[in-house]
């Protein structure tokens, strides 16, 4: 009995599929090898644009485009300034140059595609990609909260985690989000541990592999969390909770805030991120998302944050002299 042409096809197909499918590398002790240097940068925001509402995913024309925008406004801020030039005009704004230009930022020009989209947004839910309401009465307890901290010119209590280069942003802390330059992020694994070291202001964030946090977790309140993961499968789960109280996710208090990420290969050399952020005394549900982060051969090299930091030193020293003249600072 000859096999009909189509089943011989969708048979033919299907092996070859499973012939292409994906082998995850494995270390010695037989778990999937995550180690080396990764690349976290992508033009897609962390919340969709308002105006797309619902709209998961671009097009790979729409894709292309919004990319090539991108390349054509990085070149034409990388043209050469003309000497010639006039001086701006009094009174008006100065050119947006900020104090990193194009010698120091490392913006990313693409977006990298996560099981075949590319995503309008790294939140996928709830389904406007976008980050839930608060909760009723949260922005009357942030202003009390706030109300109770030092004020920035007090002292360096007063100054920001990365001023005082303790913290620098969410680039290693759950949610990790990139950064416009030191994008990097190291993985690190031994028996038992996994450690992700992120090139922006050298923090590192060591997982236990455990099923329970540690007791003392709870007191100590560490930056960056207490992470626990576990292996499912191919995927690496990792809970964090019990955060420093002084540390905040994107300007958001943490002090129950539990974070799940999920870290899988799709390929040599591309890494699937995922989160879900879940804090009911903040927002009224829980929210997730991806980023797609993607091998490179590079090494990271050390973030001297307080090389040269007199900033703090001068912007304290000028408010105590501006209380000896009995002046507010």
């Amino acid at each position: 009995m000859r096999t009909p042409l189509f089943l011989l096809i969708v048979s033919l197909t299907a092996a070859s599929a499973t012939a292409q499918e994906y082998i995850v590398p494995k270390t010695e002790w037989g778990v999937p090898n995550f180690h080396g240097v990764w690349r976290h940068a992508t033009i897609m925001p962390f919340e969709r644009p308002v105006e797309l509402a619902e709209k998961r995913a671009y097009t790979e024309e729409e894709a292309l485009g919004l990319e090539g925008a991108v390349q054509q406004k990085f070149d034409e801020a990388n043209e050469p300034l003309s000497p010639d030039r006039a001086p701006p005009e009094v009174g008006t704004a100065l050119p947006s140059l900020g104090n990193y230009d194009l010698f120091w930022r490392e913006d990313a020009k693409f977006i990298p595609t996560i099981d075949g989209e590319f995503r309008t947004s790294a939140i996928t839910y709830p389904n406007n990609g976008r980050m839930p309401e608060r909760v009723a009465g949260f922005s009357d307890s942030l202003r009390a909260q706030r109300a109770r901290q030092p004020r920035s010119s007090d002292g360096p209590e007063g100054r920001g985690l990365g001023e005082r280069c303790l913290l620098n942003g969410n680039f290693g802390s759950p949610v990790m989000r990139p950064s416009i330059y030191n994008s990097l992020l190291t993985f690190n694994q031994s028996p038992g541990y996994i450690s992700i070291t992120t090139e922006m202001a050298h923090d590192t964030r060591i997982v236990k592999i455990t099923d329970e946090h540690n007791s003392a977790a709870a007191a100590h309140r560490k930056w960056m969390g207490d992470s626990i993961g576990r292996w499912e499968g191919e995927t690496l789960i990792v809970e964090t909770k019990y955060f420093n109280s002084w540390q905040t996710m994107y300007g958001i208090p943490t002090d129950n805030l539990t974070v799940i990420e999920t870290f899988r290969r799709d390929s040599n050399n591309k890494m699937i991120y995922g989160f879900t952020v879940n804090d009911p005394t903040v927002f009224t549900s829980e929210f997730s998302g991806e980023y797609a982060l993607s091998r490179i051969d590079e090494e990271i090299y050390e973030y001297a944050c307080h090389e040269g930091n007199y900033g703090m030193t001068g912007i304290l020293g000028g408010a105590r002299r501006l209380e000896q003249l009995g002046l507010e600072p």
